[in-house]
């Protein structure tokens, strides 16, 4: 068949060949069409999808453009490099030598026109077709044609190769709302291109061309033959051997688009509305982590009940870092409200409590761990406290109640400390618990009569992991953390006591046991089942409940969320640490071997909760007591703490008649580089008031 020699495809690239000599022979002088195209466009004001991801970069979530795109920031460096070689050697195969546009290109194009009397291949390089994907001409007339190769030689003169590929593969067209190569890699393969197939390659390859005809969602032949079509070239062009291309071509293509990552999808929401659009918000999440107890959670809440949801966090000791931040249950499941962020939501914390009613009086010197208490039936006015199992227990030790979370016991040391002072000492550590409206500090607080969020709860916990020292939390790395003034929660000593005997609660069926100090709690009527637990490295805390605050009969702590928090520390993995050693100072001791006021407590004979006016009452040593036993560590020379009631400040402390403290205005001082044997301690008020105390330092 001749070839009309007046046919419009010869005419249309002999006018582009024309054209782009012609353009090049100026020299590129300030023509009229220069002058009319106006600055180049290098791609600086491109809006990008804004990202989240996590503490290494990988990413947790992406959000659309406000224009209605995916368009996800990529370089070359982010891509397979056998893409990056296919792509070349199908598109512009000589895209490192020419300086924008390809005269042997054009030729090739006009001639195969010219032959075949149709369109065979356009003669664009990759430089121009960034130059058309940076200004869109919807038109495709010979003037667009030849501004295109103008932009393209003025593009190679401002960017390199480098920052071209890199535009290409930002702003390549995959069919709907999907630019770049990142989007589509994401959206049909479900993975990052860092690694792909030579199927997949090849589909990345292909779709640009006609990606509205080609989109593997919608028409999936038409995808699967255009991607065998550049397989086959490449295979001939030796790019792709033969057994390649034979399975390449025999894998299966995509069928539909897929869902965007949408991990910690609580945190991403709230640090990209905080974001300027298209930056990237580096959390201090661990993205396989996270994904794992995102899935802990849902699968544990389905089998527990309709309508329950789960909530998990994990935080670094050391840093204060949210590794997970599990907020519900699928953030589209509508019927466990799963845009609801759980881990901030107010709720009873149950028992989660009572190892800080136990703090403030192992750290005031009131009872110790293997102090005997009464768990029987007590009144404090109209209120008569119950155990969660309807029981009394006798006479137990401290550490039994706590480990079996026995209410009386704790009710009658909130009562010897006070409520008022508890709720003091954790809003010290940067958690202020919410009280019913007009009601004031009682001994509910103890029994979850207040509300708390897990997020708060957790930075209690992080606190006694930290040896007294809280720590506030942080989701982002670049986050400000001098919001909340916070101080020291307990003293060492206090917190490996509370450790020592929380590693040995009840623990869930198939769990080990001695490994991590954690408690439980059940709020009142089964609305709220809570488990936190750390060992040397990490803190989790977890919430099981309905997000409406519906009661779930026969919920708790124990068997509904205990069993998560167990799971949960087993999938950390490697980053684990034991629990430390008892810090010096600390008295070890069986019940008969402490000191006659710490073998039992006797509420009626305790002094009162130092305050202001307890300078009417004469000074006595709360710590240490009497006939303690304080073990140094190794060859150390440690600071004991000492600790005094009543009495008027300012205090003065002496060993064997030597000062060791003078003025000291508050209760607590230090008794720095104590010697071993036997001492004795004395403290002297303003009064001239003095109280001793006789100790074994070994």
């Amino acid at each position: 068949m001749k070839t009309p020699r007046s046919s419009w495809p010869l005419r249309l690239y002999a006018g582009l060949l024309f054209g782009i000599l012609a353009v090049n022979a100026a020299g590129f002088t300030a023509s009229e069409v220069l002058r009319r195209l106006g600055p180049v466009p290098l791609g600086k004001g491109i809006t990008y999808s804004t990202l989240v991801t996590d503490k290494d970069g990988k990413l947790l979530r992406p959000f659309i453009t406000k224009d209605g795109y995916w368009r996800l920031p990529v370089t070359t460096k982010d891509v397979d490099p056998r893409f990056l070689a296919m792509l070349i050697a199908y598109e512009d195969k000589r895209f490192y030598a020419h300086a924008g546009v390809d005269p042997w290109a054009l030729l090739r194009a006009a001639w195969q026109a010219a032959t075949h009397a149709r369109v065979v291949s356009g003669g664009s390089t990759l430089t121009m077709q960034v130059a058309r994907l940076l200004e869109p001409h919807p038109a495709r007339s010979v003037s667009d044609k030849l501004a295109e190769m103008v932009r393209a030689l003025q593009i190679e003169r401002r960017l390199s190769k480098q920052q071209i590929l890199d535009l290409y593969l930002a702003l390549a067209p995959y069919g709907g709302n999907i630019e770049g190569t990142r989007a589509a890699s994401l959206a049909y393969f479900g993975k990052e291109p860092k690694r792909l197939s030579t199927a997949e390659s090849a589909l990345l390859v292909a779709l640009p061309q006609a990606p509205e005809t080609r989109r593997p969602d919608r028409f999936p032949k038409p995808a699967v033959a255009a991607r065998n079509h550049v397989i086959a070239l490449l295979n001939a062009a030796g790019i792709v051997n033969a057994d390649q291309a034979v399975a390449a071509a025999s894998e299966n293509a995509p069928k539909g688009r897929l869902a965007f990552p949408m991990l910690a999808a609580h945190v991403a929401e709230r640090l990209a509305k905080a974001a300027p659009p298209g930056a990237v918000a580096e959390t201090t999440i661990a993205r396989d982590l996270q994904s794992s107890l995102e899935t802990l959670a849902r699968d544990r809440a389905l089998l527990i009940g309709s309508g329950v949801a789960a909530a998990i966090l994990v935080i670094d000791n050391d840093t204060g870092e949210v590794r997970a931040h599990v907020g519900g249950t699928g953030y589209f499941d509508t019927v466990r409200a799963g845009q609801m962020d759980l881990a901030n939501a107010l709720r009873s914390p149950g028992s989660t409590l009572k190892p800080f009613i136990y703090g403030l009086a192992f750290e005031d010197g009131l009872v110790h761990p293997e102090t005997l208490i009464d768990d029987r039936a007590v009144r404090y006015g109209a209120y008569a406290p119950e155990n969660f199992d309807d029981s009394f227990h006798g006479t137990v030790t401290v550490r039994t109640a706590l480990q079996q979370s026995l209410n009386v016991p704790a009710l009658q040391i909130l009562n010897a400390v006070g409520p008022d002072r508890l709720m003091a000492r954790l809003g010290n550590a940067g958690v202020k618990l919410v009280l019913p409206q007009n009601a004031g500090p009682g001994l509910a607080v103890g029994l979850g009569g207040a509300g708390i969020r897990l997020t708060d709860l957790a930075t209690l916990y992080v606190a006694l992991a930290r040896k007294g020292e809280p720590k506030q939390l942080s989701w982002q790395l670049s986050e400000e953390r001098n919001a909340k003034p916070m101080r020291r929660l307990f003293e060492p000593n206090a917190t490996w006591m509370i450790g020592d005997v929380l590693k040995g609660a009840p623990t869930p069926q198939n769990a080990i046991g001695g490994q991590i100090a954690f408690k439980t709690g059940t709020s009142y009527g089964y609305r709220d089942a809570w488990a936190v637990g750390y060992d040397g490295a990490n803190t989790i805390a977890v919430w099981v409940g309905r997000p409406d605050g519906a009661a779930v009969p026969g919920v708790v702590g124990r068997l509904a969320a205990a069993p998560i928090l167990f799971e949960a520390f087993q999938r950390i993995g490697a980053n684990r640490a034991p629990l430390g050693p008892a810090p010096p100072g600390t008295v070890i001791a069986r019940t008969n071997e402490l000191p006659a006021n710490l073998q039992r407590f006797r509420p009626n004979a305790l002094p009162e909760v130092a305050t202001a006016s307890q300078g009417d009452a004469p000074p006595s040593i709360a710590f240490p007591p009497d006939g303690a036993r304080i073990d140094l560590d190794g060859d150390a020379a440690p600071a004991v703490s000492l600790k005094v009631y009543g009495g008027t400040p300012p205090f003065t402390w002496l060993a064997d008649g030597i000062p060791i403290a003078e003025r000291e205005f508050r209760r607590d001082a230090f008794w720095d580089q104590p010697s071993r044997g036997f001492a004795r301690l004395s403290v002297i008020d303003a009064k001239g008031k003095t109280a001793s105390a006789r100790v074994r330092v070994e």
